[in-house]
């Protein structure tokens, strides 16, 4: 899937792209908004340079110095960084890193590389674990610059994965046991528990 705006190689008009910082409830992590689309859906976490091989925007923001992770969702970029002292360092570099690149019309990702399945589990409250998650949680975490992603299910215990700032946030074992541990208990009596992967 090769996401991103191509340009003509005659075309001299350059796409303008806003790029906005918006801090997240983990101190670590800078959710970057963009006024373009990134992902069609879906989100690609990445903890490693190694890991973005197939994914030229975050194999970029992975050349600037106190990025240890880079996550991709369908109108933002999450930015984990190795320390707080690091924030304004490599704020600047990667606000201007995702401008350039998107107004180059570099590829995001390659074509092939495939977007998170959302767990491969297919029973009946597998599915409706992830109908929620997706309409009723992972709206609200996005907007904190994260993701929360269903693994599995298995002897009544929901296994989810946390991405983007939701990983390593102080406040995400709150938000799991409290909200939605919570929530889906309510929901679907088969749910005893959540935890993170």
């Amino acid at each position: 899937m090769k996401t991103g705006v191509a340009k003509d190689p005659g075309e001299e008009t350059a796409v303008s792209v806003n790029v906005t910082l918006e801090f997240t409830p983990n101190p670590d992590t800078l959710k970057y908004v963009v006024s373009q689309p990134i992902l069609g859906r879906g989100v690609l976490d990445f903890t490693s340079s190694e890991q973005a091989e197939h994914a030229p925007l975050a194999k970029r923001l992975f050349a600037v110095p106190g990025v240890k992770a880079v996550m991709l969702a369908k109108d933002f970029v999450t930015v984990t960084v190795t320390g707080q002292d690091m924030l304004g360092p490599v704020n600047t570099a990667v606000l201007t890193g995702i401008k350039e690149h998107l107004e180059s019309g570099e590829a995001i990702v390659d074509e092939d590389l495939a977007l998170d399945q959302h767990g491969a589990d297919d029973s009946l409250v597998a599915q409706q674990i992830k109908a929620i998650l997706d309409e009723q949680v992972r709206p609200a975490v996005a907007r904190d610059g994260g993701d929360i992603v269903f693994d599995h299910f298995e002897d009544g215990i929901v296994y989810l994965e946390l991405k983007g700032s939701c990983s390593g946030c102080p406040s995400s074992t709150a938000t799991l046991k409290m909200g939605i541990e919570q929530h889906l208990r309510e929901l679907i009596p088969e749910v005893l528990q959540v935890e993170a992967v």
